[in-house]
């Protein structure tokens, strides 16, 4: 398993480039381990399109139809009655690595009207502390970026880019559709990455984590865990373009663990603590 998880992940990061080539808030630029040289260490793994529907088990739990319309990736069986034992048992995932069971959603992006399927994600799982990242605790819940947001979040949260251009912004960008140079949109949300150790979701769906500052967890969030990065690729230019959730500055996205535990964990500590002090 773990030579083909590595071709796997070779496989993914030479098709899409790396997160951090596109912000300075992204993914690092190699999957190595290494604590050194200010080197980060993670691994991505690419999900295709599951399906749509205007269900979100986290903020409309068992409320079907409730919410704005939402495109999902990873878990096949997310809808408004998915607990995290309900998506572990389904075993069903869109992801090419088999254990990433997770369910991750974002708000789905329209054309002058009309849904767009995207071409696929690529999540990222990314070290961003100097400490040793522990694995998401099993059945953990998270929302990143604001559904209501109606001016700029900032590219630290969510932002939006083309392909074979580097540069992000908060704007939805018109993506080159020259025959030659044919490019498409992108939309980024970076989740945070530190835990208070304690709650696995909290009443805003974010007040139990917070992000890294200089590489350091704060001390009401004590707990390192993987920096998530959620980068969907859609087959348009981004003319005539805005999410369900309104607009172009709306952008968010939320993410259920339903990992095999046991695989999430081998995982974190080979590719995104290599090489870490323990301490």
């Amino acid at each position: 398993m773990r030579r083909w998880l590595t071709l796997l992940l070779v496989s993914v990061l030479a098709a899409v480039p790396a997160a951090a080539a596109l912000a300075a808030a992204a993914a690092p630029q190699h999957g190595g381990g290494g604590g050194g040289g200010g080197f980060r260490g993670y691994f991505a793994i690419a999900c295709g399109f599951s399906h749509r529907n205007q269900d979100d088990p986290i903020v409309f739990f068992n409320q079907p139809g409730k919410s704005h319309d939402h495109t999902y990736f990873g878990n096949t069986a997310t809808n408004a009655a998915s607990t995290p034992q309900s998506l572990r048992a389904s075993g069903r995932t869109t992801c090419r690595f088999r254990a990433d069971t997770a369910a991750y959603w974002a708000p789905t992006l329209f054309v002058n009207g009309r849904a767009v399927e995207p071409t696929y994600a690529v999540v990222y799982y990314v070290r961003r502390t100097a400490s040793t990242v522990r694995p998401f605790p099993a059945n953990l819940k998270m929302i990143a970026g604001t559904a209501t947001a109606r001016a700029a979040q900032g590219v630290a949260i969510t932002s939006w880019s083309c392909t074979r251009t580097r540069g992000v912004s908060t704007t939805i960008p018109t993506c080159s559709t020259g025959s030659a140079f044919r490019s498409t949109l992108r939309l980024q949300v970076n989740f945070p990455n530190c835990w208070d150790g304690s709650r696995l979701d909290s009443a805003d769906h974010k007040s139990h984590m917070a992000y890294s500052s200089d590489r350091a967890c704060p001390a009401s969030h004590p707990v390192a865990v993987p920096a998530l990065t959620i980068l969907i690729r859609y087959p348009v230019s981004g003319t005539g373009a805005e999410l369900s959730s309104g607009g172009q500055f709306s952008g968010h996205a939320d993410f259920v663990n339903s990992w095999n535990q046991e695989t999430l964990a081998a995982l974190i500590d080979r590719y995104l603590n290599r090489g870490v002090r323990r301490g």
